[in-house]
């Protein structure tokens, strides 16, 4: 007998308490090794429209909903005993009639007539979006026969509610028409087992003992282990005869891509070694506890796949291959250009100025002679020097060079240099590499990568989001022997963060953001798969106010049911710390200051800087101190020497707050005191 699991049911798993959870993960188990077994009656419901759904005891209260047939049992649906059975009784599953695929399907009849918007006030009648479409077309979408008047019948407004009662192609479908999309109709090439259709396969996973039943349960947030999207599977498989990226939003899905994608290699390809990295230890740390969850019945796939962050592995082959190693740190470096300067006495540049010239120019490109200097395009420098200056500023930055060579120190840019020089002329320790968060790369480090994929087929493969950019200046991937013109591919739909935070998010960046090189991704056609409350924008005369306000908010979620460490509060810098934590305690509740680690702990509110959002989720999030000298930056804008420079500047503040705001699901709040950011205009415009 198949043994299977719906999405639907890790859903509803996720909502019980952590005594619930084990209850019912027991009688699960109990389930798969032996569903004939003493004990686990099965109950017919007299009231469901399918016959084939049963209830199964967990406890006094709690009801387990399967579908069972002769050859295949699935876990379904689990709550107390009342929301289980009207669970049940409104659903049923079938076999789509154009598509072959298995769906979940809501009965019609026992949905409200009209469906009316729970967050949109409606005040004019909206012309219907999918008027133009045949019954055969909406079919080819994978919409459900009986539902195809209501759909009929949606507009602008009431989408968004219509599609959390449809089955999760049909919606995207849907979605993807009502922004001006074309999507692919899910009709299969041949006939399929309703189960292996690609759409089901996003709903349903046959688990095939209870190992790996225990880590999908194990896991109920982590539902990409299980259900991947046929748009990401399909990124994930695909095989690219060089350099590749896949981009999209905040939300859809480029880590799972890039996860799935260095499974995917290990199975194909068993003798191969892989490095899975990113550019922080915090977000490997969350990479590698990600992959285990999905390989943790394949040791030896495991045992192939490297997961570091992207300095800890250089490091790593620099002392293996070239020896120990003395990184220079920013402060010494920045020492040593304030030693420099002082021999060129009145020179026109500030201490700021020389250190940014030098980390992005000078040691990023690794600039060892002055007519390579003076030849460098300036690309992410918009100050044009003329060659005289330039010449001065050389004498200054050839210092530093000598200085550091004589002490025997390296740069970290040097490292990996010397690094892509030694993997140019011999076998690189990687057959595939998978970089994540890839739009921080810097340029040394996109040398070394490159280095190490070479110019082989599925050598390198990217995930990033040049929305998220908040680290690295921009710069040229193609001249660096990164080309991915042709060989990328772009999410569009968004399962993290609902329609309303998506849309006021959004309002911070254009449609489309571009590289140097003019690969050109357009944000214009994400969607949202489910709804949720409008975000509130509230502007305050005091940070006590702001804080009481904050905290309020902060207490209604959690009566509303979100757990303390489902909650994540953000600032700006470290010196705002303090007023985040302060809101916490205003709520009742306790807040743990998030350090390098990014560790969450149980039953408290995580509270951190923005740039140490990146990379997690949170049901709920109140972005706070958005004050105008604090975002943007003050400090970073006093430190600007060019006044051109400012744009960008502008464009990384801009993204933090994008990055910190795309971290909620469900909730967000972002405030600040009087006079706040202007950012804030953006988004309540």
């Amino acid at each position: 007998m198949d043994f299977r699991i719906a999405d639907t049911f890790t859903d509803s798993l996720a909502n019980l308490t952590g005594e619930e959870q084990k209850a019912v993960k027991t009688t699960a188990f109990d389930l798969q090794v032996d569903p004939s077994r003493p004990g686990l009656s099965f109950h017919a419901l007299d009231r469901a429209k399918d016959p084939r759904f049963c209830s199964v005891r967990v406890s006094k209260d709690l009801r387990l909903i399967v579908h069972k047939m002769p050859e295949s049992l699935l876990l379904c649906f689990v709550d107390h005993h009342n929301k289980a059975y009207d669970w049940a009784e409104r659903r049923k599953l079938e076999v789509h009639p154009t598509t072959g695929a298995a769906q979940i399907v809501e009965v019609r009849e026992r949905v409200e007539e009209r469906i009316v918007p729970r967050y949109v006030e409606r005040p004019v009648l909206k012309p219907p979006l999918f008027g133009r479409f045949s019954d055969e077309d909406l079919l080819s979408f994978g919409v459900p026969p009986e539902w195809l008047e209501a759909v009929r019948q949606a507009d602008e407004d009431s989408i968004l509610v219509l599609a959390e009662h449809l089955p999760g192609e049909a919606a995207d479908a849907l979605l993807e028409l009502a922004v001006g999309g074309t999507p692919r109709p899910k009709v299969p090439p041949e006939p399929v087992n309703p189960f292996d259709h690609p759409d089901a396969q996003r709903r349903f996973r046959i688990v095939s003992d209870v190992e790996e039943l225990a880590r999908a349960l194990d896991y109920p947030w982590e539902k990409w282990t299980i259900f991947l999207h046929p748009a990401q599977r399909e990124l994930v498989e695909r095989r690219f005869k060089g350099p590749a990226r896949v981009s999209g939003s905040a939300g859809t899905g480029k880590s799972i891509v890039a996860i799935h994608r260095a499974a995917c290699l290990a199975r194909t390809n068993p003798d191969a070694r892989l490095l899975l990295t990113t550019f922080s230890d915090p977000l490997a740390s969350a990479l590698r506890g990600k992959l285990s969850c999905l390989i943790g019945k394949e040791p030896r796939v495991g045992e192939r796949i490297e997961v570091d962050a992207l300095e800890t592995v250089a490091r790593r082959l620099y002392e293996r291959s070239l020896g120990p190693v003395e990184v220079a740190s920013r402060e010494e470096v920045r020492r040593r250009i304030e030693e420099a300067a002082a021999e060129s006495p009145g020179l026109p540049y500030s201490l700021g100025f020389l250190a940014s010239e030098w980390q992005e120019i000078v040691d990023a490109w690794g600039l060892d002679s002055w007519e390579a200097y003076r030849d460098v395009p300036r690309l992410g420098r918009k100050k044009q020097l003329p060659e005289k200056q330039r010449q001065t500023l050389w004498g200054v930055f050839d210092r530093v060079r000598r200085s550091l060579q004589e002490s025997g120190a390296v740069t970290p840019a040097g490292l990996y240099r010397r690094l892509a020089e030694r993997f140019a002329v011999e076998s690189p320790p990687y057959d595939f590499v998978v970089v994540d968060e890839a739009q921080d790369v810097s340029v040394p480090q996109l040398r070394f990568l490159a280095s190490l994929g070479g110019g082989r087929p599925d050598g390198l493969f990217f995930a990033g989001d040049l929305g998220q950019r908040i680290f690295q200046m921009p710069f040229s991937w193609k001249r660096l022997g990164v080309d991915i013109r042709g060989r990328s591919g772009t999410l569009r739909v968004n399962y993290r963060t609902s329609h309303q935070i998506r849309g006021k998010s959004d309002r911070l960046l254009g449609k489309e953001v571009a590289d140097v090189d003019g690969n050109v991704e357009d944000r214009s056609d994400t969607v949202s798969v489910f709804n949720g409350p409008p975000p509130t924008i509230e502007t305050f005369g005091t940070p006590e106010e702001e804080i009481k306000s904050v905290g309020r908010w902060l207490a209604a979620r959690a009566a509303e049911g979100v757990r303390p460490e489902e909650i994540g509060v953000f600032v700006r810098s470290a010196a705002e710390v303090a007023r985040a934590s302060a809101a916490v305690e205003a709520a009742g509740l306790a807040p743990t200051v998030l350090d390098e680690r990014v560790k969450r702990v149980r039953d408290r509110v995580s509270v951190g800087t923005m740039h140490l959002s990146k990379g997690l989720e949170f049901r709920s999030v109140a972005v706070m101190a958005c004050d105008d000298e604090v975002l943007p930056s003050q400090e970073r804008i006093e430190a600007i020497t060019d006044e051109t420079d400012l744009e960008e500047v502008y464009n990384t503040e801009r993204h933090l707050l994008y990055v910190a705001c795309t971290r909620a699901r469900d909730h967000l709040s972002v405030t600040g005191v009087d006079p706040a950011s202007e950012f804030l205009q953006d988004l309540d415009a």
